[in-house]
């Protein structure tokens, strides 16, 4: 492993309640796809940048567990909570804190990013300028397009705690509790997809390949045969 190395937590939930604001547009069964093929989008971004040294994807799914492994990533159970809905963001943010010490644990000192995992148009080169850019010895996060959720949140101290803050106005709260703002352009990572018109500027953006593929395949109204680069 290489020293000071980053080691990136990817939280994802049950398929069955994904991607709700698409469910006017896309089946059940088609947004479980979705959701797969973002997943694999972005770990496959993640993984080919050079500063990452693993990926660790924390669910409760099975499914999402299979992929994961496919994937060539560790998962993480996702922890018990009894009654406590895992849709919610305490459960997110426990999980993604669980996911995080375990790390610590297995690894040592090491410095923690937190990436959603609906980031089809994310490009290895954003991510990898983004870890480079936040400064040393802090936390830091990406607000998303919309400008108020979180779309990545990095801390570059291999011993301060992620503490994640996940949820509604997700990005005030990040920054309310000390994280930089990062204000980089990096349109593919803060393009997490919750909406139609997100899926669809991803697509303009230039979506990954499993992403296209099932978009594609469902019969998605966009453009998505080529890879087509431009700003959304």
């Amino acid at each position: 492993m290489r020293p000071h190395a980053v080691h990136a937590v990817i939280a994802v939930k049950n398929l069955d309640t994904a991607k709700s604001r698409l469910a006017d547009r896309l089946r059940p069964e088609h947004r479980a796809r979705l959701v797969l093929a973002m997943l694999a989008d972005t770990v496959t971004a993640a993984v080919a940048v050079p500063q990452i040294a693993s990926v660790t994807v924390v669910t409760p799914d099975p499914t999402v567990t299979n992929l994961a492994h496919t994937l060539g990533t560790t998962v993480h159970p996702e922890p018990y909570r009894g009654r406590v809905d895992p849709a919610a963001p305490d459960g997110l943010n426990t999980a993604l804190t669980s996911a995080a010490t375990a790390l610590r644990e297995r690894h040592g000192p090491i410095e923690l990013l937190a990436l959603q995992a609906d980031l089809p148009a994310l490009r290895p080169e954003e991510l990898s300028d983004m870890l480079a850019t936040a400064p040393l010895g802090r936390r830091s996060v990406v607000v998303d397009h919309a400008g108020s959720g979180t779309a990545a949140l990095f801390v570059r101290d291999t011993t301060a705690p992620l503490d994640p803050r996940f949820g509604p106005d997700s990005a005030r709260r990040h920054i309310a509790s000390g994280a930089v703002d990062l204000t980089g352009i990096w349109p593919g990572l803060r393009l997490d997809v919750d909406t139609a018109a997100d899926l669809s500027c991803a697509v303009t953006l230039g979506a990954g390949d499993s992403t296209r593929a099932v978009l594609h395949d469902i019969g998605w109204p966009e453009r998505v045969h080529e890879h087509v680069p431009n700003v959304c």
